[in-house]
């Protein structure tokens, strides 16, 4: 192994287990303009979006009250110009925020719509603004005595972009685990006549036949203004993670998800380990006053983000899967000592259960918030410093289909070794989390197990990935075999192939549209792409190897770097991107 990667894992470990820095260089803006407020591109939290193409439009606006959003939306429709609505965060991975390439566009940005958090302690509700952080409207609640029952694991978001993409955490109890089954009501900012002042604000809530489109509506309605949760008493979590084989794992899910309110589970395949979450709400009174500051959510080293990229580039380049296995078991190892971020009293961990409020243990982010002193420490994969960058699919699977699914992964597994899975244990392996049925039109009509996977992606569009051929069987088994849903927020463009066909309300869902923007203001070609799954049209050379499409000729891989368009070794219907030692195909 190179002397960088054994400098990178110890300053690694020493890193994450001496100190945590608890603030840093906050994430960059996401929007940049070339003059005040115009001229101005768009990119998500990582930088690249999936086509490696740029996302831009003439002008932004920066309304600061819903009435100000009505004026805006009134003003465009009335111009004729395409809107599409960003955030402080932009941590969509596809293009659902891009306005078509057209100069009569415009970014409607709710930045600076955050000041209103209204709550109801006799209904217990809280009413916010949709540009509202999930840590703002966190913390305001607790502070009055009461809790968010669900929320998502990383804090970066607003609150309309967490529903309107069908954000989540984890719970097949009560009303779930996605944060739009906790909402009651919102309030939506359409375009409407001329009578009607050409934008009109309209008040949804759960009798209304309308709001089911809204709740999960990729910003494809209009503006999410308003929102109304359902809260309840102040409680405490108590959490204890269990390191253990991964033997049963596909059997054992279901009972977990039911038997714990907030579990989830962790699989790293090629190490063998499974990591069950034993999470459940305990008494207001019960001791302790832990934090969830999960791993990778925290700041780190720049220079440290560095040197882990830098290491695992030098891996691929050589092919050296040893070296990925190292770097997988020092990692998952750590991870273990350290409880993968969870804090006793807020200082470190020094034992299970891990106790604390709910505010504390259901959300994560610590790498988000500045300091005017500290400007050698960031997120990890922010996209100023070359730090990590990575794929990152989500599939949403019926729970009666998913124990198959891991079957065939662990199949896939013992055929190629486990060992040429340890790339995706660098990161976080598979998440495992659990969401109930849902009334959403885009929404999953079943209970679900959503699986999360990062992996490495390389840093030029051409250059192939180490057993990506791998992680190709695993994706199209997934969302083709299986039939899983995409995570709107997520995913590659080769997870929304068909993607309509699984959603038996989405013909609801664009009656909805033609209802409410008839004149289509918020779409585009690249949201209409994600929301109708468009069929793939013609295939350039190397399209495979970043998921814009599923080859199926050699050119579409990267056959002068040897990787050749081969069948799936387990899900033999998939057509994946394969390393041959052999120069021809």
């Amino acid at each position: 192994m190179t002397n960088l990667l054994w400098l990178c894992l110890v300053l690694w470990i020493s890193t994450a287990t001496l100190f945590t820095t608890s603030s840093a260089m906050p994430p960059p803006n996401p929007i940049k303009c070339n003059d005040i407020n115009s001229n101005c591109q768009l990119s998500n939290s990582y930088g690249v979006w999936g086509d490696r193409q740029t996302c831009h439009a003439p002008n932004i606006v920066y309304p600061t009250t819903e009435e100000q959003l009505r004026q805006e939306v009134a003003n465009a429709n009335k111009n004729n110009l395409k809107v599409k609505i960003v955030t402080k965060f932009s941590h969509t991975i596809p293009k659902l925020a891009c306005p078509s390439n057209s100069k009569n566009s415009l970014f409607i940005s709710t930045e600076k719509y955050d000041s209103t958090i209204d709550i109801n302690m006799e209904r217990l509700t809280v009413t916010t603004d949709g540009g509202v952080g999930l840590r703002k409207l966190i913390d305001t609640i607790e502070k009055a005595g009461l809790s968010l029952v669900a929320s998502t694991y990383w804090e970066g978001v607003t609150v309309a972009g967490a529903i309107s993409t069908g954000a989540h955490g984890s719970s097949w109890w009560g009303k779930g685990g996605a944060i739009h089954d906790h909402a009651i009501g919102l309030n939506l900012i359409v375009p409407a006549n001329e009578n009607e002042g050409y934008a009109k604000i309209i008040e949804l809530t759960p009798q209304d036949p309308l709001f089911n489109a809204a709740k999960v509506s990729l910003g494809l309605l209009g503006i999410i203004s308003k929102v109304t949760f359902q809260l309840e008493p102040a409680f405490k979590r108590s959490i204890i993670l269990n390191f253990t084989n991964d033997s049963g794992i596909e059997d054992e899910f279901m009972e977990h998800a039911r038997k714990n309110e907030f579990g989830d589970i962790q699989w790293y395949p090629s190490r063998q380990i499974a990591v069950y979450r034993y999470d459940n709400r305990v008494p207001l009174n019960t001791s302790g006053d832990g934090l969830n500051d999960f791993l990778g959510f925290q700041s780190n080293p720049i220079f440290l983000s560095k040197s882990v990229r830098a290491a695992e580039k030098s891996l691929e380049n050589t092919r050296n899967v040893g070296g990925k296995c190292t770097m997988a078991s020092i990692f998952v190892a750590s991870k273990k000592l350290i409880a993968n971020g969870l804090k006793n009293n807020k200082l470190s961990f020094t034992g299970y259960p891990v106790v604390g409020h709910q505010g504390q243990m259901q959300s994560s982010g610590s790498c988000l918030y500045s300091s005017s002193i500290d400007i050698t420490s960031t997120c990890a994969w922010d996209p100023r410093i070359n730090g990590l960058f990575f794929y990152e699919s989500t599939a949403i699977f019926p729970s009666s289909k998913f124990g198959n699914f891991i079957r065939d992964v662990k199949k896939l597994r013992d055929l190629v070794n486990p060992e040429n899975m340890c790339g995706v244990d660098i990161y976080n392996g598979f998440l495992f989390r659990f969401i109930k049925a849902s009334d959403a039109y885009l929404g999953q009509g079943e209970d679900s197990v959503v699986i999360d996977f990062n992996y490495y992606r390389a840093s030029d569009a051409l250059t192939p990935r180490l057993n990506q051929d791998i992680w190709e069987e695993i994706e199209q088994m997934a969302f083709l075999k299986y039939g899983a849903k995409p995570h709107w927020a997520k995913n590659r463009n080769v997870a929304f192939l068909d993607v309509q066909k699984k959603y038996p309300k989405f013909n609801k869902f664009v009656g909805a549209k033609v209802q409410l923007d008839p004149k289509n203001m918020f779409s585009s070609e690249w949201s209409d792409e994600i929301l109708f799954g468009k069929q793939e049209g013609l295939k350039s050379d190397g399209c495979a190897l970043e998921g814009m499409c599923i080859c199926s000729e050699d050119r579409h891989c990267s056959p002068s770097k040897r990787y050749f368009c081969k069948p799936g070794l387990v899900y033999q219907e998939a057509h994946v991107c394969r390393f041959s030692s052999i120069s021809t195909s």
